[in-house]
């Protein structure tokens, strides 16, 4: 079907009263940024609804950019047609021929912003109704929850026609709740927290340790594939990988290895806070999920989170491990975090780590440490990606990617 505009229902916009439009605003911006490969849309946001014209741009891969950006409840390719009953008929009769199957139950459903036009709402539905009586006898009429609903706009400028209402990604829009910091590891847990931490509004941005030579680029690569599989839920991602050699080599010599994963995770989470600090971050995010690990018992993440008074959020701490890996199939990542690269969380793993550290005994090794030279030698060394959402550069390799030194 030759479709002419896309008609965008928001999702929880709806309830938030004088801030209505600081995120109508928001989530214009994040459906520009998702559909900037579609030079000749025009997107149109209005109170209760956000109109994209097509202008001639394939409806099904615009579509396909939709489904990912949170705030938007559904959506309905629509239809162009002149304000005159006989195209209606026309492109009505088109539209319901190519889209409802024979013998399906239908209702028309018709909304007027134009008051002006000759018809008014209930007229509307009854001189379809009547249209389709005779040129489409093999469709039902059922007003309560039926196969297939003719919606019908008048506005102004034109008639918009539409049969299919398709459900969207729901939530808030990304950037509406702030920025955080979310820890990417290599695994299955991280990506699903940072696809929750989108889906309620919040802009992430990765933070990624890696060990060379101990980890390899293939690793480093995954860390940024992984990020792809995000970036379309908030049009683009910045990537930070910290260097984390030295203070694993120099943790691996100095702590006991009953403390190695514990002093190793605290100086994580504070340079992931000295990050968040200087690039206007308000949170940490994270994939620990209680009990899976030894890192990620209560007592661990006590010992841990002692290094910063910066909330932690934890969107899959309280989800079974096959919970996340069914989210991690439905946006992607699964097949991606289970290759078999090792990251910084791996190796130099010990093999019988404390599941229960002492906090004062973790705070003393870390001590022996000059902990503040570690991070300004690894701040210092930070590289900045920034991961866009376009399936050409998603499928491609890290030399295309545009680093932000």
């Amino acid at each position: 079907m030759n479709y002419s505009e896309i008609m965008v229902r928001y999702g929880e916009l709806s309830t938030k009263g004088k801030n209505r439009q600081a995120f109508i605003g928001r989530l214009h911006g994040n459906i520009t940024k998702a559909l900037h490969e579609f030079p000749a849309l025009t997107i149109r946001p209005k109170r209760d609804r956000l109109h994209i014209e097509l202008n001639g741009e394939d409806s099904t891969a615009v579509m396909a950019r939709l489904s990912k950006v949170f705030g938007i409840q559904s959506y309905s390719p629509s239809v162009k047609v002149a304000k005159e009953m006989a195209a209606v008929h026309e492109a009505a009769l088109a539209l319901m021929n190519e889209t409802v199957p024979e013998g399906s139950s239908y209702k028309v459903y018709t909304r007027r912003s134009d008051h002006t036009f000759e018809l008014d709402t209930n007229e509307m539905n009854l001189n379809l109704g009547d249209f389709f009586v005779d040129h489409r006898p093999d469709l039902k009429v059922q007003m309560r929850q039926p196969d297939f609903t003719l919606r019908v706009e008048v506005r102004r400028e034109a008639i918009y026609l539409s049969t299919q209402t398709i459900l969207g990604a729901g939530g808030m829009p990304v950037g509406t709740a702030g920025k955080a910091m979310l820890m990417l590891s290599g695994g299955i847990d991280s990506p699903v927290a940072g696809y929750y931490a989108l889906k309620r509004g919040v802009d992430i941005e990765m933070v990624h340790f890696f060990s060379p030579p101990y980890t390899s680029d293939s690793a480093l690569n995954k860390a940024k594939q992984l990020t792809t599989k995000l970036a379309p839920y908030a049009g683009y991602i910045k990537f930070i990988q910290v260097p984390f050699t030295e203070i694993q080599e120099t943790i691996k010599a100095t702590v006991p290895e009953g403390y190695l994963m514990t002093v190793q995770r605290r100086l994580m989470l504070r340079l992931t806070a000295a990050l968040a600090e200087k690039r206007g971050g308000l949170a940490i995010v994270n994939g620990e999920s209680i009990g899976q690990v030894a890192s990620q018992t209560l007592e661990s993440m006590v010992a841990i989170n002692d290094v910063t008074t910066m909330p932690i959020i934890r969107p899959v701490a309280t989800m079974d491990k096959t919970e996340i890996i069914k989210v991690a199939e439905d946006i992607d990542t699964y097949a991606l975090s289970i290759m078999p690269f090792e990251d910084c969380c791996t190796i130099f793993a010990p093999p019988s780590p404390k599941t229960k550290p002492n906090l004062d005994k973790s705070r003393y090794f870390e001590s022996k440490l000059d902990v503040a030279g570690l991070m300004e030698r690894a701040l210092a060394g930070v590289k900045i990606t920034e991961i866009k959402s376009s399936d050409e550069f998603m499928n491609q390799d890290q030399d295309l990617i545009t680093e932000l030194l």
